[in-house]
């Protein structure tokens, strides 16, 4: 039985998971030629290329991702789309990898050829490996949201990969009148971080409260309920006047009965902002639109996909359909860990350890996983869940061992606590990965 565990027993267990994972690992030889290519530069990828030069300087680590800069999903709710902080809020650059002899190379990975055991780029580039970590993060289904593609993204955001998209739905809650509807549609399940919709219509919603306080928030849901479900409805009905089943309040949600098709999107009219369900349909003066998801599109390139996601060994993130690829973050099909920014952390170091024992001759170690995760729901109130994880015998799935959620009757102070936590947990987990 899971057992509850409170703040500073978490922050211990996630140490030693850290410890006995990576730093701890006993003689490592520093032999040549052992190389590795990490492939996306995102929280999963930036982690494991860092710890993989912490567990053995002697690898030798090419990172590939596109992008320069790396905009973080986690706390763009808070910081840029409620707070109105520069998108430079969320911003993070790979110099700091760079200084721990990770080669970072900013282009596309086009293609992974297992058999060959090679990378190759967008620019021409061809990088062979010994081991290969992909994290491609998630690609959306476009095809299950008819009349939104990728095209009418770039006038009815998604904001589900941060960076533009971020800023420009900022933008436009800024030009909305007030008295106007911000139409949320969440994806249905599996998705990446399960709580994001309902923290971003709690932060539109306190930005609404301060400067637009005729506004009102809607989200048409096609789930019957969401991560952390109790706890944001009993804050909206605190902070903005919720009252499930009811139209009152600022924050109207409407979710779907199991079995039903009442908010499942049934077509996007881009030009009249408005979306049709099997209920019916709703105008908004800005939509946010996030579209049902899969593994990142070179997971499919790469055949490291079954279905939608990738099957991986749980032990040590290795493919069960290519060796010596391993797949980490929101693309594994990572059974009983959440698609979230922390277990992508934590299976990082996981795949990082199991890899440098691999170049060694030496069998993976005990794999531990650990996750927690804040929500804002508003100004000096937020909440959080947390967990630590062990791998069930027969490797078939990953199994809570301990864990902790925010008590439903925690005092105000408790709240106002859990988001100061929120912003020293981003600030600690960033520098883990990126300093």
């Amino acid at each position: 039985m899971a057992k509850r565990i409170n703040r500073r027993n978490f922050i211990q267990s996630a140490g030693a998971v850290t410890a006995a994972g990576v730093i701890g690992m006993p003689g490592l030889a520093l032999g040549a030629g052992k190389k590795v290519v990490v492939v996306g530069g995102g929280t999963g990828g930036a982690t494991a290329a860092k710890y993989l030069k912490r567990a053995d300087p002697a690898i030798e680590v090419t990172l590939i991702e596109p992008n320069k800069t790396y905009y973080t999903c986690y706390l763009s709710n808070v910081y840029v789309i409620g707070g109105g902080k520069g998108i430079e809020s969320i911003a993070h650059s790979y110099d700091g990898l760079a200084k721990h002899g990770v080669k970072v190379v900013h282009d596309y990975v086009t293609g992974i050829d297992a058999a060959a055991k090679k990378v190759t780029t967008k620019g021409g580039a061809t990088i062979e490996y010994d081991r290969c970590i992909v994290s491609p993060g998630i690609d959306f289904k476009w095809e299950s949201t008819p009349g939104y593609d990728e095209a009418a993204s770039g006038t009815i955001a998604h904001a589900w990969k941060a960076g533009p998209q971020t800023a420009m739905l900022r933008k436009q809650l800024e030009e909305m009148k007030d008295g106007g509807t911000f139409l949320l549609a969440p994806p249905p399940n599996p998705f990446r971080c399960p709580p994001g919709p309902y923290e971003r219509a709690s932060q539109v919603a306190a930005y609404f409260k301060k400067h637009k306080p005729k506004s009102k928030v809607l989200i048409l849901d096609p789930k019957g309920k969401f991560s952390k479900f109790g706890l944001f409805k009993q804050a909206w009905g605190k902070l903005y006047g919720f009252k499930e089943g009811s139209d009152e309040g600022m924050i109207v949600w409407r979710g779907t009965p199991k079995g039903s098709d009442d908010n499942k999107i049934v077509k996007v009219d881009v030009a009249g902002k408005s979306i049709e369900t099997g209920f019916g349909s709703e105008k908004g003066d800005v939509l946010n639109i996030i579209p049902a998801q899969k593994a990142g599109k070179i997971a499919f390139a790469a055949g490291l996909t079954k279905g939608d996601w990738c099957p991986v060994n749980l032990r040590t993130f290795e493919s069960t359909i290519h060796k010596d690829i391993y797949v980490i973050g929101d693309s594994a099909a990572a059974k009983g860990l959440p698609k979230s920014g922390y277990a992508a952390n934590s299976e990082a170091k996981v795949a990082a350890a199991a890899v440098a024992a691999s170049l060694n001759g030496k069998d993976a170690p005990v794999p531990a996983y650990v996750n927690t995760c804040y929500s804002i729901a508003g100004p000096g109130y937020g909440f959080s869940v947390a967990a630590v994880y062990r791998l069930k015998e027969d490797g078939s799935k990953v199994q809570k061992v301990s864990g902790g959620l925010t008590p439903s009757d925690a005092s105000k102070s408790t709240l106002a606590s859990e988001e100061t936590y929120a912003h020293s947990w981003y600030k600690n987990i960033t520098s883990d990965i990126f300093g």
